[in-house]
């Protein structure tokens, strides 16, 4: 059955068999998957256990027999006659299935079917979200439904989708018909939707108003009890319990042989047994009732297969229980909130209550940043340790912590990614109110994938991971140091305007190194205007009332105040920078109080650097109670405030749209990918006429060019193309042609293509060419795009031709792609000043090239088969761009699910 899914659907026989998991209404989990053939007497069953009424609303009338046929028909049905079923399963059985029957070229015909004891969870929201990405995979733009007018269920369903529908009334029955793409207003009902189900479904992890530790020893030194005592000593605020059959009690906290033996309902266990016993200890929590697990314990995926393999099964344990999972092999969770004051982890270090929630795949990583933080003066709302990330996932803390209101700055260190394109989604959503920093692993170029096309070959996961921070403006932390410095400029704090910071203290040195931090990372240090500059020296007496100002190392306290409060009211800087050197003429407390007074109210960031005082305060408390952070060192400070910066201009770079591109033909593209994969089911490289002809599909203008073998079927193509005309070899083996003397230009004639043919033909032994118009002249670009098998699309703009290798000049984005995003994309290019008219040449049709952005980025979509496309080059002229050389890969489709699945680690 596996195989012909695949064949049919896209879907690989991995995810045939592990299908997407997503969250019901009521936090609960649902697990979706395409249908077995042993699935009948499960459908059957459920037929009969569904009332007369919601049978006569399935099938228009009180019918089993017809359910049972259907449920036959939708478990035997071929495949390849486009037949496609979905059920869902909740705690390991069946509660609803989904299908569609093909009706034309690109529409199909759906129905559901939910068991009654799980209305109104949102199940079948669930199935027809994940139906329709199924569907618009397969090709298919429209789903049709008849359902009768009181039908209300499931009328609300469509009706509360956000997908677009049309619908018409006819004798009591609703014919709604349904677009399978996901509008903008669509993915915002959908995320609406989970972020509920998202907050319900980690309560018991989080907020848990019970815990017991499972495998909580008696002496010091065990994870499990270091968990309790820390959970014991932050005086967790609700019940506490422990597991272990060899005592009454652990210290003041009473003790119990099983999860089973202790009294009234546990939210959270936290598991420290040996890895042997997890799964059989996770079990014992799904029949107790527990909410949610923290598995602490290690010995699972990070040892290799069959360590994968247990913790695969974990999970399908937990998903029959609907219990929510964390790590395992992690260091535990934290909610410093007043009501929770939840330590469940086995970290030395007791973490200050703050606004920055952190999640950190390294139980290692957790424990430095909390430490760092701790010194730093830093608090945390809610900290949690991913561990292997079986379960909950850094997208899913993303949507709970979109509105939670104790945080202000969400922290992630992640080495991987499960479902990035819905984290770049997510985080693009959450970004808009609060900044997402991440640390990012696995910078290095031994993740380069290697690839023929220009495109591949440049792409590592790297660009992929820059292009979807860059476009969902999630701030890239080189290091944690400066994920908790940065944490520390944008928390609480009012963001910078603009990019003017004022450099202001008593160490002349420090502003120098500040100046020149700000320089390299595009911040101005300007200079004052007469006023500021003439009040800062009559009040102050400055060595300098140039920009920074050097106030002398003599200077005291209330100099300090005074010339604080001149540059932060002239408005004249974005923000501030103070540079205060201890000296035994001075006093860090005074100097502190001093800053505090100044900058009480102001409306611009300022951030502290303080020299010569190991023991200083991390922080200047102002008098409301907020704080201004201190620094050590100005570089440090400045490269944080440079962050700040960065999220305050892309929270003031307007969202942009995504163009509807017009002039294109799905139908025919469809039908030259689905035409060569019947031929070559493993994919492979179009040849140069079906590459052109998708390109013609998708509307990207492309130099006339033939595909011939021979020399007098050359001299023919030439005649066809016109003269002059360029001779290109092709042989397929040949990527880079110019390299081995495979292209020749400006062919003026037949005798000269004569010529060119043989030694050409003779150099290379392979008698096919390409014969193309000469293109006119103008800027060579590159454009393509490779399909990352994590990230999905990632289009690649460039400098192109024989320049591609030698300049590098690339840059990335991911889907979607708005104006904003290629325009951004196209002039944030090295060679860009070539494309406006560099030294007085004529400039290029820029919104040509953007045209064939948009118009490569709709194929990306349309066509999940493209898994590379390469056009180099493509030729920038004053009158239009046009495609010269194109190269594209197809392979068989992958299903992508629908952008909120989470089962994707």
């Amino acid at each position: 059955m596996s195989g012909k899914l695949k064949a049919l659907t896209g879907i690989h026989p991995e995810t045939a068999v592990a299908g997407w998991d997503a969250l019901a209404s009521d936090g609960s989990v649902v697990h979706l998957r395409p249908i077995r053939p042993d699935d009948e007497s499960t459908l059957k069953e459920l037929n009969h256990r569904l009332s007369d009424r919601s049978i006569y609303l399935r099938f228009f009338a009180m019918d089993r027999v017809s359910a049972d046929q259907q449920a036959h028909h939708l478990a035997e049905a071929d495949p390849l006659q486009g037949t496609v079923a979905l059920v869902a399963e909740l705690k390991g059985a069946v509660v609803g299935v989904a299908s569609y029957e093909p009706m034309r070229a690109d529409e199909a015909e759906m129905a559901f079917l939910v068991d009654d004891a799980v209305h109104g969870r949102g199940i079948g929201t669930l199935l027809l979200e994940q139906l329709a990405a199924v569907a618009r995979e397969r090709g298919v733009r429209r789903l049709h439904a008849d359902t009768l007018a009181d039908n209300g269920p499931m009328l609300r369903v469509f009706l509360q989708s956000g997908f677009q529908q049309v619908r018409t009334f006819d004798s009591g029955v609703v014919e709604l018909s349904m677009d399978t793409a996901y509008a903008t207003h669509t993915l915002d009902k959908m995320t609406e939707r989970e972020r509920g189900a998202e907050d319900r479904s980690l309560k018991p992890l989080l907020a848990p108003g019970s815990v017991a530790v499972i495998g909580a020893g008696r002496s010091p030194g065990g994870v499990g009890h270091e968990v309790l005592t820390n959970l014991t000593r932050g005086d967790f605020a609700g019940l506490l319990f422990a597991v272990n059959p060899k005592a009454d009690r652990i210290g003041e906290v009473a003790c119990y042989p099983s999860i089973a033996a202790v009294p009234g309902p546990v939210d959270l266990a936290v598991i420290a047994v040996p890895a042997g016993q997890v799964l059989a200890v996770v079990e014992e929590c799904g029949l107790a009732g527990v909410g949610g697990a923290v598995i602490l314990s290690s010995g699972f995926s990070e040892l290799g297969a069959d360590g994968r393999t247990v913790q695969e099964e974990l999970l399908r344990v937990a998903r029959r229980h609907s219990l929510r999972l964390i790590g395992p092999n992690c260091l535990g969770v934290v909610n410093t909130a007043p009501g929770v004051r939840l330590n469940a982890t086995f970290a030395e270090i007791p973490p200050l209550s703050g606004s920055l929630a952190l999640a950190a795949q390294s139980g290692a990583v957790g424990i430095a940043v909390l430490d760092h933080a701790s010194k730093a003066g830093l608090g945390i709302s809610e900290f949690v340790s991913l561990g292997n990330k079986v379960d909950v996932s850094g997208n899913d803390l993303l949507l709970h912590w979109l509105d939670d209101p104790r945080t202000d700055v969400i922290g992630l260190y992640l080495e991987s990614f499960g479902n990035p394109r819905k984290f770049g989604r997510l985080a693009r959503l959450v970004g808009r109110t609060k900044p997402v920093l991440v640390v990012k692993g696995g910078r290095s170029a031994g993740g380069r994938r290697a690839g023929a096309s220009h495109t591949a070959a440049a792409a590592t996961p790297d660009t992929a991971v820059d292009a979807l921070f860059a476009q969902c403006g999630v701030l890239r932390m080189e290091t944690l140091e400066e994920l908790v410095d940065t944490a520390r400029v944008l928390s609480g704090r009012p963001l910078p305007r603009g990019r003017r910071l004022a450099i202001v203290g008593n160490a002349g040195g420090a502003g120098v190194l500040a100046a020149d931090a700000a320089g390299a990372l595009n911040i101005d240090v300007p200079e004052f205007g007469p006023a500021t500059s003439e009040e800062l020296r009559e009040l102050t007496g400055a060595v300098g009332a140039a920009n920074p100002v050097d106030l002398g190392a003599a200077a005291t306290a209330l100099t300090l105040e005074s010339a604080l409060r001149v540059i932060i009211a002239g408005g004249e800087a974005d923000a501030v920078l103070v540079n205060y050197a201890v000296t035994r003429a001075g006093d860090v407390d005074e100097a502190y109080a001093a800053i505090a007074r100044a900058t009480a109210g102001a409306t611009v960031p300022v951030l502290v650097n303080c020299l010569g005082a190991a023991d200083a305060a991390p922080q200047v408390v102002l008098p409301d109670g907020s704080k201004l952070p201190v620094f050590p060192f100005p570089e440090a400070a400045v490269r944080a405030l440079a962050q700040a910066m960065r999220y305050a201009e892309w929270l003031s770079r307007p969202l942009g749209i995504e163009p509807v591109v017009g002039g294109v033909d799905l139908g025919d593209a469809r039908r030259v990918v689905q035409h060569y994969l019947a031929s070559n089911p493993e994919g492979g490289w179009l040849d140069p006429q079906r590459a052109e002809h998708l390109m013609l599909c998708a509307g990207i203008p492309v130099v006339p060019a033939l595909a011939v073998s021979g020399l007098e079927a050359a001299v023919d193509a030439a005649a066809r193309v016109g003269y002059p005309v360029v001779l290109k070899t092709g042989a397929p083996d040949v990527v880079h042609k110019t390299d081995v003397g495979g292209v020749r230009l400006g062919i003026a004639d037949a005798v000269e293509l004569e010529q060119a043919y043989r030694e050409q033909t003779a150099a290379l032994g392979d008698p096919r060419v390409v014969v193309q118009a000469m293109a006119a002249k103008g800027i060579e670009l590159v454009a393509g795009l490779v399909r990352d098998p994590l990230f999905g699309p990632v289009l690649m703009a460039g400098s192109g031709g024989v320049l591609t290798d030698l300049l590098a000049d690339r840059r990335w984005a991911g889907l979607p792609l708005t104006d904003l995003d290629a325009a951004e994309l196209l002039r944030s290019l090295r060679c860009a000043p070539l494309l406006a008219g560099y030294r007085g040449a004529t400039a290029a049709d820029e919104p040509a090239v953007l045209d064939v952005l948009h118009r490569i980025a709709w194929l990306a979509k349309a066509l999940p088969e493209i898994a590379e496309l390469d056009i180099n080059p493509l030729i920038a002229t004053p009158s239009g761009a046009f495609a010269v050389d194109v190269k594209l890969r197809l392979t068989p489709a992958a299903v992508e699910p629908n952008w909120q699945s989470r089962n994707l680690r």
